[in-house]
């Protein structure tokens, strides 16, 4: 009998063992990308202030039902190919014919920072804000900026039908767009322009991304994560524009802005998380590379080796200066619907 993919014997991801010394020794860090600064971060002034009571929303209402449409930018101060998309829909005075439009620039303190000499700084103020979206976490009692921000912005989170949050990357690899785990969540990330790939996933330890609030994690409505290529450069910019026109174009009355619907749905069956400030991959992986055969040696990790679990695995956004207790690479295969997700490893 042929097995499939899904049929096949699943390989440990995490191998502790001795090993020869030279396979031991861990190679050098990878060096940051050498900065390309392409686009520059655009003058948001006109909508500050917010025109519904939360600065930095800009929201709309048609003249007909529909559901809540809701575009986020600025989640990340120095990735503003999001944000230069929104400012310029609402220069053209893009407008709901019906349900609602709300664009969303999350964190333009952030922005604020954003200094082309050390363009990483901007990323937040004191927290990645895109770990605070627990609920628990925005219950309670802690504050930051980034956590402040968000507690702001829950009015509109829990309102949205569909969400879209607006993201590029540091290291380079190819476009995706990100879903949780519900079908709600799945079905919108294969309707979204612009990228080849969508991959669905659990999310990190670190902690809860937007997408993953309870408000999309159980399905009441659909949010996904689009990651539009490098920071800085202006093809960001166009994916971003036509995954934003492949989500809005319906209820404003306007076309798709271009670009193909994604080929090829993953589903992320392991994230490995650094346990260790030693975490190195044994070549700078880019996003969507597929290793042919599991067992393959990927990364090390202290005494660990990480190897690929099963053939033609998916390494979803290595990172490759990964902080301990941080996400280093997410394993993904053909998505079937059906495989549960393995735990974080």
């Amino acid at each position: 009998m042929t097995h499939g993919p899904e049929d096949a014997p699943r390989l440990p991801v995490r191998v502790a063992r001795p090993t020869p010394f030279l396979e031991r020794l861990p190679p050098p860090p990878s060096s940051l990308p050498r900065w390309k600064i392409g686009i520059t971060p655009p003058d948001l002034s006109p909508w500050l202030a917010g025109n519904c009571g939360i600065p930095g929303v800009m929201h709309y209402e048609g003249r007909r039902p529909g559901p809540h449409i809701v575009c986020v930018s600025l989640i990340h101060g120095n990735e503003f190919a999001g944000a230069i998309v929104l400012d310029r829909l609402l220069r053209q005075r893009i407008r709901p014919r019906a349900g609602r439009l709300s664009l969303v620039f999350a964190n333009p303190g952030a922005m604020r920072l954003f200094d082309p000499r050390d363009p990483v700084r901007a990323r937040c103020v004191d927290e990645d804000m895109n770990r605070v979206w627990l609920p628990a976490m925005l219950d309670g009692r802690r504050s930051s900026h980034e956590l402040d921000r968000a507690r702001v912005l829950l009015p509109v989170i829990l309102t949205a039908d569909r969400l879209l949050d607006l993201h590029s990357m540091l290291w380079p690899g190819d476009p995706l767009v990100l879903s949780g785990l519900s079908p709600t969540g799945r079905a919108m990330a294969r309707r979204i322009r612009g990228v080849d790939v969508c991959v669905a996933d659990q999310g990190h330890r670190s902690g809860c991304r937007l997408i993953d609030h309870p408000r999309f994690s159980d399905g009441r409505a659909a949010a996904c994560l689009l990651e539009a290529g490098q920071h800085w450069h202006e093809a960001t910019v166009t994916r971003s524009m036509q995954a934003v026109m492949s989500l809005i174009g319906p209820c404003c009355g306007l076309p798709a802005n271009g670009g193909t619907l994604p080929q090829r749905a993953m589903v992320v069956t392991d994230v490995i998380t650094a346990r260790t400030a030693l975490f190195r991959f044994v070549t700078p992986f880019h996003s969507g590379h597929v290793v042919a055969d599991a067992g393959t040696m990927v990364a090390q990790d202290g005494d660990d080796e990480i190897r690929t679990p099963y053939d033609r695995c998916m390494l979803i956004m290595p990172n490759l200066r990964p902080a301990r207790g941080h996400t280093a690479v997410r394993f993904a295969r053909v998505d079937t619907g059906t495989r549960p997700p393995a735990p974080v490893q």
